[in-house]
């Protein structure tokens, strides 16, 4: 999971970025990067880190030019080393950079392809490198002097053609113009926005459309599953239906979890549906029998905020801020290998024993995916004095891998996959354990007047909508992204760093 900008203005967009970025910084903690377009030179800075860490002033006036991309990243396919920070780069044709969000499942028979037969280079492991050499080499095989919207579509048409899983891609083509594109089930978000400068009009794409609104720009619309959008470096617009949309089924995750809830996604409001999801979860505590002891609901920070108080409506109940977070520790569920989560959680949120002593406590938190989280902090709720404290998840039991730009890869990591809700909730210490369920939790997202009617559930309920996942699949991930094979990955990286610490220096 990572965010994704793009901005063509008529000013200088190394700022813009930047702030965009910013706010994106929830998708992704490990890296950031910008790349600028200044007259054809391309301007470049990207670094392990937060935005606010890897950009200084020195940086930031050397990214100069009028369009511009950015990127902050976790690794979900890859490694954690700079080597494979984004955007990355080709110099023909033209001169192509490109940032993506999600993972592709075809990236093993892909990569074959465009090494033996069409016979590029590939530095890295990244699934996002070879859909730029997908991009470019389909631009360069139509042998044109310069660049039209045709070629772009053309070429953005053998892209979704050849490639599978979900992606939201920006891409900048120096001397010509931006390039987006989304996957044909739409799975990943990436909305366009518009603001007028004079007589002219700039365009932003991006992950989440509160991007837009840090920058001043207006929410345009969702670009389409399976479209393609080129906006040449003069602010001319072009859009084009590739190919027919398979689905129309954006990640119930990011609802869930990722997104800010502030962003509104493929005409959905993020904050409205976590407090939907409160609701359901407040009826469905009421049918089990489960609320006549609770005497305060308290939701895990941040992201069941929202839930949290309807469940405390509906229950009749106090709702009270019984965690205090600290901010200048990262979210755990995005930091790789599960000794940094334990740790991490012990420093980032610390107990108000007044909202917990001598109380039946009902924690309130979004979701479930390994457990540790949540057992440490009802251990930490037990020892701030509270007599119960029950728990109950947002969203329905995670059993499955995400493969499409979660990092969820690994079933053996996810506790609800072999454990029932009774084996789970003595796990995490709670006196009972409440899920949503799977049908509520798709009604809360759902609106009427929305286009998006499904949603790509997979996490939970192990259908993936692009219907090539196989079981082998799913064991090669597992295989290679669970915690153990991150952390020896890390050791061998700093090593490699230690020996040579050059090697993967950008400035």
């Amino acid at each position: 999971m990572c965010g994704i900008v793009g901005i063509v203005s008529t000013k200088p967009v190394n700022q813009e970025i930047y702030d965009a970025l910013t706010v994106l910084q929830h998708r992704g903690q490990d890296s950031a990067g910008i790349m600028t377009d200044d007259n054809g030179v391309l301007c470049l800075r990207k670094n392990n880190g937060l935005v606010n860490d890897v950009f200084t002033e020195k940086h930031m006036t050397r990214l100069r030019g009028n369009i511009g991309i950015g990127h902050v990243r976790y690794p979900t396919a890859g490694t954690l080393s700079l080597n494979e920070a984004q955007p990355f780069y080709v110099n023909s044709p033209f001169g192509i950079c490109l940032a993506h969000n999600g993972n592709l499942v075809n990236t093993t028979e892909l990569r074959f392809h465009l090494k033996e037969i069409d016979r590029r280079h590939l530095n890295t492991e990244s699934d996002t490198e070879a859909l730029l050499n997908l991009f470019a080499h389909e631009i360069q095989i139509q042998q044109k002097e310069s660049l039209t919207p045709e070629s772009v579509f053309k070429a953005s048409t053998a892209v979704f053609n050849k490639c599978s899983g979900g992606y939201a891609v920006v891409a900048m083509i120096l001397n010509e113009g931006l390039v987006a594109m989304r996957d044909p089930n739409g799975i990943r978000p990436l909305v366009i926005g518009t603001r007028e400068a004079g007589n002219k009009i700039e365009y932003m794409v991006a992950s989440e459309s509160v991007a837009l609104n840090a920058a001043g720009f207006s929410l345009m619309r969702d670009i389409l599953p399976g479209e393609s959008i080129y906006i040449s470096q003069n602010g001319d617009f072009y859009s084009h239906q590739c190919v027919k949309p398979k689905t129309y089924t954006p990640c119930i995750f990011e609802f869930v979890y990722f997104a800010r809830p502030d962003s509104i996604i493929d005409g959905m409001s993020v904050y409205k549906s976590r407090l939907r999801m409160g609701e359901f979860l407040a009826q469905r505590i009421i049918e089990k029998g489960l609320h006549h002891d609770v005497d305060v609901v308290i939701p895990i920070p941040d992201t069941s905020r929202s839930s949290a108080l309807q469940v405390a409506h509906h229950l009749g109940v106090k709702y009270r801020e019984g965690f205090i977070k600290n901010r200048y520790i990262g979210r755990t569920f995005i930091m790789p290998g599960q000794e940094k989560r334990k740790k991490s959680v012990r420093q980032k949120l610390n107990p108000i024993d007044l909202e917990i002593k001598d109380k039946n406590v009902l924690l309130i938190d979004d979701s479930i995916v390994r457990g540790t989280t949540s057992k440490q902090i009802i251990e930490m709720a037990r020892h701030a004095g509270a007599k119960k404290v029950f728990f109950a998840s947002a969203a329905p039991p995670v059993k499955f891998p995400n493969v499409y730009g979660i990092d969820m890869p690994a079933s053996s990591e996810l506790i609800a996959s072999n454990k029932s809700d009774e084996e789970l909730a003595q796990f995490i210490g709670a006196d009972w354990l409440l899920y949503q369920t799977l049908e509520d939790l798709i009604a809360s997202v759902r609106f009427e007047d929305s286009e998006v009617q499904d949603f790509d559930t997979s996490c939970f309920s192990g259908d993936y909508v692009t219907n090539d996942v196989t079981q082998a699949y799913l064991q090669k991930i597992e295989l290679k992204r669970n915690d153990t094979a991150k952390m020896k990955e890390e050791k061998l990286r700093k090593q490699i760093e230690i020996q040579d610490p050059t090697s993967t220096l950008i400035n």
